[in-house]
């Protein structure tokens, strides 16, 4: 089992930075590849980037290549991601989220393939 608690997520003008965190619980956090969603109001929950067990190997969405990092500490049991450049439609409730089996390099792997999700964090971008 593992358990996902997001912060971090808050407003912010366009053009703005936020970090997202996520602390996990249990021993074997580097076994797990995570990932960070989004689902705005009205939209189906989308992929916005995951990171490798190691933290070696990193794949985002077209939308915000470029402009958001995932990272991992695998020590603290933490994962984070760097939001710059936010744009307003960047607003929307993120997700971090783990799961087992092997990182596919280059893939999007679906949401309904991820095992454990946090609550959710807001973020809201303003123009």
């Amino acid at each position: 089992q593992v358990q996902l608690v997001e912060s971090g997520g808050g407003s912010a003008q366009a053009g703005d930075s936020l970090r997202l965190s996520c602390a996990a619980s249990g021993r074997t956090f580097s076994m797990y590849v995570m990932g960070w969603f989004r689902q705005a109001p009205g939209k189906e929950r989308e992929f916005v980037a995951d990171i490798s067990g190691s933290g070696g190997s990193t794949y985002y969405a077209d939308s915000v290549k470029g402009r958001f990092t995932i990272s991992r500490d695998n020590a603290k049991n933490m994962v984070y991601q760097q939001m710059n450049s936010l744009k307003p439609e960047d607003t929307a409730v993120y997700y971090c989220a783990a799961r087992t089996g092997y990182y596919m390099a280059n893939e999007m792997v679906p949401a309904a393939r991820y095992d454990y999700w946090g609550q959710g964090t807001q973020v809201t971008v303003s123009s």
